[in-house]
């Protein structure tokens, strides 16, 4: 459903916000690592997240990436639309120019319940929801 990017730039985020809970800043090290994601790729992926002012990052020693917690009502839908954009919020199914009520693919009517779900989930849930699962041990990044 979402590019690999998307889906490593979620769970980074999400690792991210679970360390800035602990009042800990975190290396791409170790973000790549507890997220199972190529080092390099994750290196790109969080460049656009602090680009997109989603992730914070300080160079140095004491440095590392964090979320502020102010940033903590960020909601998924951000993270999406700065890596996919929001065409899977918007766009068509099977991923034509033109889709709609009148001129409709052969998913449309079928994904327009879909998608809006998706997006309702996307825009209502925070990334503080989620992160703070993986505090508590309720859910897991990877196995």
């Amino acid at each position: 459903m979402f590019s690999k990017a998307c889906e490593y730039a979620i769970r980074s985020t999400l690792y991210i916000a679970g360390e800035s809970q602990k009042e800990r800043r975190t290396s791409l090290k170790e973000i790549a690592r507890a997220i199972n994601s190529p080092e390099a790729f994750t290196a790109k992926i969080l460049q656009k997240l602090v680009q997109q002012n989603i992730v914070n990052s300080i160079k140095g020693p004491r440095g590392g990436f964090f979320i502020d917690k102010e940033k903590n009502t960020t909601k998924l839908a951000e993270i999406v639309r700065a890596i996919d954009g929001d065409s899977i919020m918007n766009g068509c199914a099977l991923g034509l120019e033109k889709c709609s009520e009148d001129h409709p693919c052969p998913l449309h009517f079928d994904f327009v319940n879909i998608r809006s779900g998706l997006k309702h989930m996307l825009e209502t849930t925070s990334i503080f929801e989620l992160s703070s699962k993986l505090v508590s041990g309720t859910s897991f990044l990877k196995l």
